[in-house]
């Protein structure tokens, strides 16, 4: 585990213009640096890099970051070697808590790297004299070309083929990197009888295998286990390959086999990416959002199909933001992509991506089969099913509310407000004075919360002045009370730094675009103003809240210092 001090030391020396230019040339536009989104397809430059909150972001495809976020993003590096390469450029060592990693142990994820790529090696070699894996893939219409490209190979059907492949069979690293199994004395490959498809990270480095059986036999599918490259809620099949052209076509598919994903590509579609045996998780969804505006999953029309996609529904709704198109495609009854695309060809099954169902279709579709839309009962039902589905689009919060109002029409009734919402419909009327250049007309007002987060990512040391905030339930709420705890223990930490501390952790996914969408800013407007209207705000609907709570109580039931709080607040509502 790398120290967080030492992470915020590597930030502190990192330019991260010096850095973005050399992958993107930048250009001076007012206090910031622009250039062409490196992240999608655009003719005109919205990628904006800040010298002074060292953070990049693009007012196109909503992608944003730090230093480390950017090498990871996109030249591919994991979060460990993004720090290493950093550090190296700014002449650090990398600790290990406070420790010296030893040579060795500073070698060993190269090693690792070095026996995936020599067992990959060792799988294509092995293909070209296997009549019966060429045989296979000819059958499931493969061509030469296509095995080429994606590098595909066989592992044959003996116990140590790799064995002949390593000098030491008995290598530890062989275990670790996940190629060979120890059990209980006696050693053996992992992967026997199947048709091997590497797993490669973004620098197109493998770091995992996928074996298709080509026989009877279970499981159909073996993938590499979880290792210290490979972890496989995280990537997926077939982006280093289709990375340029998701970003051109600005449309990402999901598929499910790894099949689908390489015949796709030999008839022309190759924008497809496969899930590594389970469903898309929200690192996935999320690394998918960056790259293009429009996921489509696509998946078999049966009862397994459409659970795999309601499963996709769940994980993607935190990740999806507005602008972002979210869609699900059902292929027909014993169809899948690589089946149908080999029938109908490339151009049929374009088309059925454009005519996908759209997130919110299926969404109420999926949850008006659950109940009856006759009744109250059903009516009342169906919201109680969908509010916590609805608030989970934290990130976005236009879709947010068509949702609520499409809810609305289909029960007949009114969906609840949250409570960072609820200064809009009661009490004093805010009067916050947001900027109208990034965010344009008609966007969506943040919540108090929201603004105060805002505020605290723009100058930490608020945090000082923002004593006794209540404890409400709420995302935005508890990442405030989060940065606010933080920013009190390290008084020194700039946006970067806080940003960082909460990498992996569920603020992130709520300070990444707060943090973002400060830079949208112009430099007239006065955040101050806002920050103070937004604290007025939650005191008032913490206050209002608890007097609430206290006058549906009897005066027997009350202390004298309840009794006095309430008094107060009785007679400063009828001067008001």
């Amino acid at each position: 585990m790398i120290p967080q001090d030492f992470i915020q030391q590597v930030l502190d020396r990192t330019d991260i213009v010096a850095l973005v230019e050399r992958y993107v040339p930048l250009k001076k536009a007012g206090a910031n640096y622009q250039a062409r989104c490196p992240f999608h397809n655009e003719k005109s430059p919205s990628f904006s890099v800040s010298p002074t909150k060292q953070f990049y972001h693009c007012f196109g495809c909503g992608a944003h970051g730090t230093a480390i976020t950017f090498l990871m993003e996109h030249a591919g590096y994991s979060f460990i070697d993004a720090i290493k390469e950093l550090a190296a450029q700014v002449g650090l060592q990398v600790p290990d808590d406070g420790k010296r990693i030893a040579p060795e142990e500073e070698n060993r994820r190269d090693k690792l790297y070095e026996c995936m790529d020599a067992a990959a090696r060792h799988f294509r070699q092995a293909l070209k004299t296997h009549p019966v894996a060429i045989a296979y893939l000819k059958q499931r219409g493969l061509t030469g070309e296509s095995a080429a490209r994606f590098a595909l190979g066989v592992a044959t059907d003996e116990w140590q083929p790799l064995a002949g492949v390593f000098a030491d069979y008995h290598d530890a690293l062989l275990v670790e990197a996940g190629l060979v199994i120890s059990n209980e004395g006696k050693r053996y490959d992992r992967f026997r009888d199947r048709v091997m498809f590497p797993i490669r990270n973004e620098r197109g480095q493998v770091i995992a295998f996928g074996g298709r059986i080509m026989n009877k036999g279970e499981p159909k599918y073996l993938n590499s286990p979880e290792t210290p490259l490979f972890h496989k809620g995280r990537e997926l099949y077939g982006l280093f390959e289709h990375r340029r052209a998701i970003q051109g076509e600005d449309r990402v598919l999901v598929v499910e086999g790894y099949m689908d994903v390489v015949m796709l590509d030999q008839y022309g579609v190759d924008n497809a990416v496969a899930t590594l045996g389970t469903a898309i998780t929200s690192d996935q969804a999320a690394r998918l959002l960056r790259l293009a505006n429009e996921v489509v999953f696509a998946f078999d029309g049966d009862a397994a199909g459409r659970k795999a996609a309601w499963r996709a529904l769940e994980n993607s709704l935190p990740q999806a933001r507005d602008g972002k198109m979210l869609s699900f495609l059902f292929l027909p009854d014993g169809e899948d992509p690589d089946s149908f695309v080999r029938a109908q060809g490339a151009d049929a099954f374009k088309k059925m991506c454009t005519q996908a169902m759209p997130l919110s279709d299926f969404l109420f579709s999926e949850l008006s089969s659950q109940t009856d839309l006759v009744s109250e009962e059903g009516k009342v039902r169906l919201a109680t099913l969908a509010q916590p589905y609805i608030a989970k689009l934290s990130q976005a919060p236009l879709l947010m509310r068509a949702l609520r109002h499409r809810l609305d029409i289909l029960t007949g009734l009114e969906s609840p407000q949250p409570f960072a919402d609820r200064s809009r419909s009661t009490g004093r009327p805010r009067q916050f004075n947001r900027p109208t250049g990034a965010q344009g007309r008609g966007a969506v007002q943040p919540s108090s919360w929201r603004i105060l987060l805002q505020a605290l990512l723009h100058d930490p040391t608020r945090a000082s002045r923002m004593t006794d905030l209540p404890e409400v339930p709420g995302l935005e709420a508890e990442a405030v009370h989060a940065v606010i705890s933080l920013a009190r223990e390290h008084p020194e930490m700039a946006v970067r730094d806080v940003v960082e501390h909460f990498r992996d952790r569920p603020e992130q996914a709520l300070l990444t675009p707060a943090a973002a969408e400060t830079m949208q800013w112009d430099e007239n407007y006065d955040i101050e103003a806002d920050f103070l209207g937004a604290l007025e705000t939650v005191m008032a609907q913490a206050s209002r809240i608890a007097v609430e709570a206290l006058s549906g109580r009897k005066p027997s039931e009350l202390t004298d210092a309840e009794k006095a709080r309430l008094l107060d607040s009785l007679k400063s509502r009828k001067q008001s």
